[in-house]
């Protein structure tokens, strides 16, 4: 078990001892096995993708997960919360234990939050349940450990009758898995302002900054860690003398920022959203309508109904990441800025990825390593369209994915065909009350074409697959305080 995360557990059961004794509040449980089985070298796209990294694109897989926790139940001025999960995965590529969420957290005033440790999160203003995936955060990846502080709830300003609400908060973040550059940090903060409180129109605005910086380069040595330093990355600003030659002329460290525009319209019993969310890798950081890569984001549009539980969510989706700013970064001594190679770095080469699974949007592939060590981005340019349904058919909850999807390569290396595939998932589950509550799930996929797949660090061939996932879980109160 890693370092940090035996230090977070401890700090969750302290702090679970002290203020359990007056919470009237209860601790639960939750168990579950769940196994996959398909055809192909790989398993079905949405069989792995978007699943917290829980599982591994092998064909056959599965897995024992226990956890305990407890929510927020409260809404005075404190209350706290924790969970640790802890998984035993099998697959092809052997078996482990692993801690898949370990977090404690608190809030204050009831909009205050404090939250240690890694726990599954959804980031971005995208339909949190039939969408693709965000553009810089999606839940693809397994949650690494870090500290939040901020405000992670929309929350009115005062004297505004809830009609300007805000949130954001700032995290540091240890990217404590296998990769290019040892130890790195993540820094990440985030701020949204919403418009309209109670009225049918709502409109929402957002900006994410995200940086990889510190950690050990394999011959580059321990990179530039410092409090002044940090002060650099968070306003982007260039390394200071003793910083690599690629922090000398640009922003310290590997950053990332997107931003988020949204407007929510209800009428009767629908709510009607329409997202856009963009992405910069280069500076200027201009206005979403008149960055050089304006054509390259992700746009959605979801209905939701209160109403009509057959048919409770409909989703479209486009995903496009092949504009890049234009193919050439400089050409004949001129900067353009183009080439903007989507979550890789000539530094971090591991690139915008934790446990091998790209943190952003799943169709983007993580790096592939060559012999040498080194690694190279494999799939950065791609085109998607997404269709998702969800509701509930006398008790039986489902969800239906379409994605077709066409992966180009990168501008330094195009595949020599496009790849294109057709990935589909149908997902059902059932909770039987009589049956001690215990909660089914069956999920079926296929991939109908080519799809590329960079499982750890290694390029697979993915594509023409049909797969099966079934899992059974359960889940109480393991004791109530009084």
């Amino acid at each position: 078990m890693p370092l940090i995360a035996r230090k977070i557990i401890l700090l969750i059961i302290l702090f679970t001892s002290v203020f359990s004794i007056s919470a009237q509040d209860s601790i639960y449980y939750r168990v579950g096995i769940s196994g996959v089985a398909s055809t192909g070298e790989v398993a079905p796209f949405w069989l792995y993708s978007n699943r917290y990294g829980i599982y591994s694109s092998s064909p056959f897989s599965s897995v024992l997960s226990a956890e305990i926790g407890k929510d927020f139940r409260h809404s005075g001025w404190f209350d706290y919360g924790f969970k640790i999960n802890v998984q035993q995965r099998f697959d092809k590529y052997g078996s482990g234990t692993y801690l898949q969420e370990y977090y404690g957290k608190i809030r204050a005033w009831g909009f205050l939050d404090l939250v240690v440790g890694a726990r599954e999160e959804n980031l971005g203003c995208q339909d949190s349940i039939l969408s693709s995936g965000g553009l810089l955060f999606s839940n693809n990846s397994r949650p690494m450990p870090k500290i939040t502080a901020g405000i992670e709830q929309y929350t009115g300003i005062p004297f505004t009758r809830n009609y300007i609400q805000i949130k954001g908060a700032i995290v540091h973040g240890w990217l404590n898995d296998p990769r290019f550059v040892d130890n790195a940090f993540l820094h990440h903060k985030y701020a949204y302002v919403k418009l309209g409180g109670d009225l049918p129109v709502n409109i929402h605005y957002g900006l994410n900054h995200a940086v990889q910086w510190g950690g050990t380069h394999p011959t580059l040595g321990k990179l530039a860690n410092d409090m002044q330093d940090f002060i650099r990355i968070f306003f982007g600003k260039e390394g200071q003398d003793e910083a690599n030659p690629n922090d000398l002329n640009n922003a310290q460290g590997n950053h990332i920022i997107s931003k988020s525009l949204q407007l929510d319209v209800k009428i009767s019993d629908f709510k009607i959203s329409a997202y856009w969310q963009n992405i910069y890798e280069d500076g200027p950081v201009k206005r979403m309508y008149k960055s050089m890569n304006v054509h390259d984001g992700l746009w959605g549009i979801s209905i939701r109904n209160n109403k009509l539980p057959y048919v409770s969510g409909v989703l479209y989706e486009y995903l496009n990441t092949t504009d890049q700013s234009g193919p050439y970064h400089d050409k004949d001594g001129m900067v353009f800025g183009g080439n903007d190679s989507y979550f890789s770095n000539s530094i971090y080469q591991s690139g915008w990825t934790y446990f091998s699974r790209t943190i952003g949007t799943p169709f983007i592939t993580p790096p592939a390593k060559r012999e040498n060590g080194s690694y190279y981005p494999y799939n950065n340019r791609v085109n998607v369209h997404h269709v998702g349904i969800n509701g509930d058919i006398f008790g039986y909850r489902y969800r239906f994915f379409t994605s077709v999807s066409k992966s180009y390569g990168t501008y330094s290396s195009v595949f020599g065909e496009t790849m294109k595939c057709t990935s589909i998932l149908l997902e059902v589950n059932k909770v039987f009350p009589k049956l001690c509550n215990i909660e089914a799930a069956c999920s079926l996929a296929a991939d109908f074409g080519k799809t590329p797949v960079v499982e750890r660090n290694a390029v697979v061939n993915g594509g023409n697959s049909f797969g099966l996932c079934v899992s059974i879980r359960k889940q109480g109160n393991l004791f109530r305080f009084k």
